[in-house]
């Protein structure tokens, strides 16, 4: 995580306040410049969150239905530690391999998620304003979920990147998961904090775009851990939780903090709505 360029203000604390005398600053995601290449045409920056957000539900718990019984055991649901969810889940996956479910089930199990309300609108207005718009995934969920959905809905071609846990089938048909990263963040999960990822990514696109930055990011999400990434979030961009979800509740306990504009959505057309807007203003 950078320090404030000349000319850059700095944007609200990581996750929680750095300890006193501490001498490091974000900056915001929408930083002004100077600088601007001609080539950039991609003004904006789309995150979308996947459990609950792309789809509309936990992948997690979409698999489990894979099991003979349909459910956990209780000794394997009881052995969840807070902050340590992605361990908990390769346990989970051991436990279903030991079952005899195969990959062509878990498989089978991803791809009849159904999207959330309106997610396919959105991702359609997002198609058609492909010079607008880039778009990424951040998710704790892992990657063989994520791209057996997106890849089955047709819609994968239209994510720049994905940034979520590894994710493989062993030669024994076991799906293997692994920690994304590892951060100094105290207020997320073990394998990822959020706001680390998205700041990384800004700042090596800003670089890539000859010091062009995004005129806006807008953040799209549901859970406890997007409030930490939308923290990071300048006063032109947006934070969109799903209304009455962890996020939307814990962005509106921690408002003092919050410098994005926050749009509650029920539909992705909701969140449509605001995106027509905001390219129309040229």
């Amino acid at each position: 995580m950078r320090s404030p360029e000349p000319g850059t203000s700095p944007t609200v604390p990581a996750c929680e306040a750095p300890p006193s005398g501490a001498s490091h600053h974000h900056t915001t995601l929408t930083m002004t410049s100077s600088k601007r290449s001609p080539a950039v045409t991609q003004r904006f920056l789309v995150v979308f969150d996947f459990d609950e957000t792309i789809i509309n539900e936990s992948s997690d718990d979409a698999v489990v239905r894979a099991l003979p019984s349909q459910r956990l055991p209780d000794w394997l649901k009881n052995s969840y530690r807070e902050g340590h969810y992605n361990e908990h889940m390769q346990r989970v996956m051991v436990y279903m391999a030991e079952q005899g479910v195969s990959e062509d089930s878990i498989r089978s199990a991803v791809e009849k998620i159904p999207p959330a309300p309106g997610l396919l609108n959105l991702l359609e207005f997002l198609q058609s304003h492909q010079q607008d718009f880039q778009v990424v995934v951040v998710s704790d969920a892992n990657m063989y979920f994520i791209q057996t959905w997106l890849e089955h809905a047709g819609v994968h071609h239209l994510f720049q990147k994905i940034f979520t846990n590894p994710a493989s089938f062993d030669a024994i048909g076991q799906l293997v998961l692994l920690p994304f990263h590892s951060h100094s963040c105290s207020s997320c999960p073990d394998n990822m904090c959020k706001q680390a990822i998205l700041l990384e990514y800004v700042a090596g696109q800003q670089k890539e775009r000859g010091g062009a930055p995004f005129h806006r990011v807008f953040y799209i999400g549901d859970g406890a851990n997007d409030v930490c990434p939308s923290l990071a979030l300048g006063p032109r961009d947006t934070a969109f939780p799903r209304r009455d979800f962890p996020m939307h509740r814990l962005l509106q306990a921690q408002a003092p903090k919050v410098q994005a504009n926050v749009v509650p959505w029920v539909s992705g057309e909701d969140i449509v709505d605001v995106l027509k807007k905001v390219v129309e203003e040229r």
